[in-house]
């Protein structure tokens, strides 16, 4: 049976661990609402950029009326050769399964368009570094000739910490300037999209070409599962998260109105010039969203984890303190069984 003192000195490492896990935890907790806030702060924005553009769409000419093609490059559609995947983990560990599932993911994108070129851009520390073991570094020249595979060209490490609207501008800048270009067909960002902490899925959207205003076009989905909700709910009830997403009806209402209101309106420039204008800004609203839900979603991950780790950690504590007591138990038996045997034999 294990020595006493050295099950004490486990005890109290344990003791310590559950200390530094409670801490996380409420740390988490605090990050995930302002996180949670951060991402309801910026959904008007998002929601009347969209419904404007949805009410220039009936007044512009989007498309030529003689050839049929679109008359802005990020509405073109081509056949997919080239495809550009960013993919949002976190910078850190200790989230549970958060980056796992992202990368798990990734990889089942990329295997289902093997036939594809496929260049990726990671934003996160955790997806750089598990992506540039698999996969080399080196852009693949456009028309080359090589064969198809997957490469990683961008990746945007300690970004996280602080998402700004900037980040997410130079980044859709960038995509919109290669797909613009014709260097890239297609472009997928595969995120965790966060509504409460309960409600979130794992997502491989479509953000270009933009087929319709307004409607996400996701490739591939992935729900939490029942116990993942139930582990979530439970972490969220002992660190006083509200369970529920913030109600934005009022909000969306509001911003409908503009694009659904048979109002003739007079705009400073022509409608399709401002179309041309704002289309950008909705791809770059779009990965900024897409950064703050993430943001959001590893909080709430690392929270779930490190209520986990707390319980586990008191398990042990009390499975020790048992195995302490039987060790202290049976040395006290021990003793008298010898104090009583010598006294037998005097």
């Amino acid at each position: 049976m294990a020595n006493i003192l050295d099950i004490k000195r486990r005890i109290r490492s344990v003791i310590n661990t559950r200390q530094i896990t409670k801490a996380m935890k409420m740390v988490s907790a605090a990050k995930l609402r302002r996180a949670q806030d951060r991402a309801l702060a910026a959904r008007p924005y998002a929601q009347m950029l969209t419904h404007v553009l949805k009410s220039l769409v009936s007044r512009a000419e989007i498309y030529d009326p003689e050839t049929g093609e679109p008359r802005h490059p990020l509405l073109a559609q081509r056949e997919e050769g080239n495809i550009l995947l960013i993919v949002v983990t976190g910078d850190k560990g200790l989230a549970g399964a958060f980056n796992s599932n992202i990368l798990k993911s990734a990889m089942q994108f990329i295997g289902d368009k093997s036939s594809k070129n496929i260049e990726i851009e990671a934003i996160g520390r955790k997806g750089r570094d598990f992506l540039r073991r698999r996969f080399p570094a080196e852009p693949r020249a456009v028309d080359s000739g090589e064969a198809r595979r997957t490469t990683v060209t961008g990746e945007k490490v300690g970004v996280l910490n602080k998402v700004d609207h900037a980040l997410a501008t130079g980044i859709a800048e960038r995509v919109i300037e290669r797909y613009s270009q014709g260097e890239i067909d297609s472009v997928y960002l595969l995120f965790n999209e966060f509504k409460s902490v309960i409600q979130q899925r794992l997502v491989v959207e479509r953000v270009l070409p933009i087929v319709e205003i307004g409607v996400a076009e996701v490739a591939q989905a992935r729900e939490l599962t029942q116990k993942e909700k139930e582990e979530a709910k439970r972490a969220a009830i002992s660190a006083g998260v509200g369970l529920r997403s913030t109600e934005t009806r009022e909000i969306d209402a509001a911003a409908a109105k503009f694009a659904n209101a048979p109002v003739d309106y007079i705009y400073e420039q022509s409608p399709a010039e401002l179309f041309n204008d704002l289309l950008p800004k909705y791809v770059g609203i779009q990965i900024f969203h897409a950064l703050l839900e993430s943001v959001a979603a590893e909080h709430a991950a690392r929270m779930t984890a490190m209520e986990s780790a707390t319980n586990n950690a008191t398990d042990m504590i009390d499975s020790l303190t048992l195995a302490m007591n039987r060790a202290r138990q049976a040395k006290i038996t021990k003793e008298i069984i010898e104090i009583v045997s010598g006294a037998a034999a005097q």
